[in-house]
């Protein structure tokens, strides 16, 4: 086995990471993005060290990049790699550094992307880089895939490829990604790495209440804009009962396991005290949720409108779509219009097996007092498409954290940044676990 040189990988990372985050990936939405330049610097990354890769181009300067590795063993199903190479947009007025400087200060590397993904797309391509300097073979075949339009429904990435090129994936049973392998300490001082293993699915809906139109002086009992208010109330303050998952009970089970605590199936909120700053988005996996975002009514001061619209963002659970839908129709009542505006399925995936074994063994062996457990996201990731395929996905993108760390709303967030010795732990990890998968 060849052997890796980690100090020089890992300072590779932390440069293709910094050089990454200077090339504005922004995908504004609704078609607006340019992956081109990373897509070009990725491919160029990986000819450095002689792999080849094919840059597809889905729409003007909507660009993926696809390359392969062949492992050892040709008669094994091969595993696929993959990250995205757009980032949601930053307000530079509102950060302390540039977002797109890629800095490092306070032992941080700072900017758009540093967490949501171009750290994982360094590690990936700097573990890669060594095994080509060195000659490593990996065990099973390879793929590794850099998205475009992840942050914008992958339209033009994940499901764009799954759609027209599926061939690219023949032969590839499982696949690894953004949002999880991350360390979170709990209660006790233990040190959890959360492993993604199931995300909940979207619908969002336009509601749509009609009335009669009139004078805005004149009693009006027919007011669009009076119905749709009590509707929307009643959704958006609406209490969802807690449901268990399969991979929500294996986790709030180690919770109370390891703090002592009582583990009650259909109550666990009593459990989020216990894993601080990561309840506000662990909170909303235990239950489905429906949250009105968007208004539309009325064009004059004065007259009341024929007709009022209000957008909810409605998650859920694995395996209880059909309560969101009705529950959501049910609170707006009959005289509200319920229309389908997107929808994506929720996804889950068994914790076992020899690809799970390597992902939490690569992970104690760089922390040998790290707890990997896997959890269920509130959002999706490209896994999602690749599912379509019958591809068995897991987030799997390891970096240890401090404690002190908030390093969810690090994602999308201000002042986005990851910890250099974090990114170090992720290179070692990722090695070690590939090698062994």
């Amino acid at each position: 086995m060849s052997p890796i040189d980690y100090a020089a990988a890992e300072a590779d990372c932390i440069q293709l990471c910094q050089e990454m985050i200077r090339i504005p990936s922004v995908n504004f939405g609704e078609g607006r993005g340019d992956e081109r330049a990373m897509a070009d610097y990725v491919a160029a990354a990986l000819l450095e060290v002689g792999i080849e890769s094919e840059l597809i181009e889905t729409a003007p300067n909507r660009v993926n990049v696809v390359a392969r590795i062949a492992g050892a063993d040709l008669t094994r199903p091969g595993l696929v790699i993959h990250g995205h190479l757009d980032v949601v947009p930053a307000n530079a007025e509102d950060w302390s550094v540039d977002p797109f400087g890629g800095i490092i200060k306070d032992g941080f590397i700072w900017g758009r992307g540093a967490v949501d993904m171009k750290n994982m797309d360094a590690m990936i391509l700097a573990t890669v880089r060594s095994w080509a300097r060195t000659g490593y073979v990996p065990p099973r075949n390879i793929l590794l895939v850099f998205f475009a339009d992840e942050e914008a429904g992958s339209v033009y990435g994940s499901r764009w490829l799954v759609k027209n090129r599926p061939e690219l994936f023949d032969g590839y049973t499982e696949a690894i990604s953004e949002v999880g392998g991350f360390s979170v300490t709990i209660t006790g001082g233990h040190r959890l790495y959360l492993i993604e293993g199931a995300q909940k699915g979207i619908r969002w809906m336009k509601l749509t209440a009609k009335g009669d139109a009139g004078h805005g002086s004149f009693i009006n009992p027919a007011n669009a804009v009076t119905r749709l208010s009590e509707a929307i109330t009643r959704i958006g303050n609406y209490e969802w009962p807690q449901r268990e998952t399969k991979i929500g009970g294996i986790f709030f089970r180690k919770i109370a396991e390891l703090t002592g605590d009582k583990y009650e199936p259909h109550n666990v909120r009593p459990l989020l005290k216990h894993i601080g700053t990561a309840a506000r988005m662990l909170g909303a996996t235990i239950q489905n949720t429906a949250n009105p975002t968007m208004l539309e009514a009325g064009y004059k001061a004065n007259v009341i409108p024929q007709t009022a619209s209000a957008v909810v963002d409605g998650r859920f659970l694995p395996g209880f779509e059909d309560e969101l839908v009705s529950t959501i129709k049910e609170l707006a009542g009959a005289d509200i219009e319920v229309e389908l505006l997107v929808h994506d399925i929720a996804l889950e995936v068994d914790f076992t097996g020899s690809l799970v074994n390597a992902m939490c063994a690569a992970i104690t062996s760089e922390d040998p007092e790290g707890i990997p457990v896997p959890y269920v996201m509130s959002g999706g990731t490209d896994n999602k498409a690749l599912s379509d395929l019958g591809i068995v996905g897991y987030g799997f993108s390891p970096v240890k954290l401090p404690e002190e760390v908030d390093f969810f709303p690090m994602f999308h967030g201000i002042d986005e940044r990851v910890p250099l010795d974090g990114l170090a732990f992720g290179v070692r990890v990722l090695d070690k676990f590939l090698r062994n998968c």
